[in-house]
């Protein structure tokens, strides 16, 4: 690809992810990430676990929500963001079903409670609550629920798996803190005295 052509690219891709309200911007930076790193997951099963690579289809079920969160957040604010925490809640519990529960996919509830705790504003702490409660209740969903998984895999690619959704976890945990750390203007006067923000 031409330098040119891909300074386009990624123009476009930053024009769609920018917003003015600062939380708003980081869940569409979070959204176009996760939907970047989709395509190579089953790559990294593959190079990481084992060859079946499968139950890792499933993720693409989530993709067009990703994608929608900036367009989305355009319209309102609150339902981008929340569209984002759906996204990443309903794609864990597909994986957590698609893969069994010795996968350890449900490490990825960690970056969406703490997202469900730092997008919210203090009045709209109501939301925050509301999800961080609903990342416990996908935690604590008994395995019977969601059935028999797509693939059994072995005891060490089981242990293979763990590491690799540890590691994606915990980075994509680590991004987060990163982009808040970032954006120290996420706690605006509005959120320190309680005030209502715009939409």
């Amino acid at each position: 690809m031409p330098m040119s052509r891909l300074k386009r690219v990624v123009a476009a891709i930053s024009a769609y992810a920018a917003h003015p309200d600062p939380r708003a911007a980081i869940a569409n930076t979070v959204a176009l990430v996760i939907l970047s790193n989709q395509p190579f997951y089953p790559l990294y099963l593959h190079w990481a676990v084992a060859p079946v690579i499968t139950p890792s289809y499933v993720t693409f079920l989530s993709t067009p929500l990703f994608g929608a969160v900036p367009a989305v957040m355009r319209c309102n604010t609150v339902l981008g963001r929340a569209l984002l925490l759906a996204a990443g809640i309903g794609n864990t519990l597909l994986c957590r079903a698609a893969f069994g529960p010795g996968s350890g996919v449900e490490v990825f509830l960690f970056p969406c409670l703490m997202l469900a705790l730092m997008l919210f504003r203090r009045a709209e702490r109501l939301f925050a609550l509301g999800f961080a409660a609903l990342v416990f209740a996908a935690y604590l969903l008994p395995a019977a629920i969601l059935g028999a998984p797509i693939h059994l895999y072995g005891p060490d690619e089981y242990a293979a798996l763990q590491r690799l959704n540890f590691l994606s976890a915990a980075s994509l945990t680590a991004l987060i803190g990163w982009l808040f750390a970032g954006r120290l203007d996420t706690n605006s006067r509005a959120d320190e005295t309680g005030g209502t923000p715009g939409a």
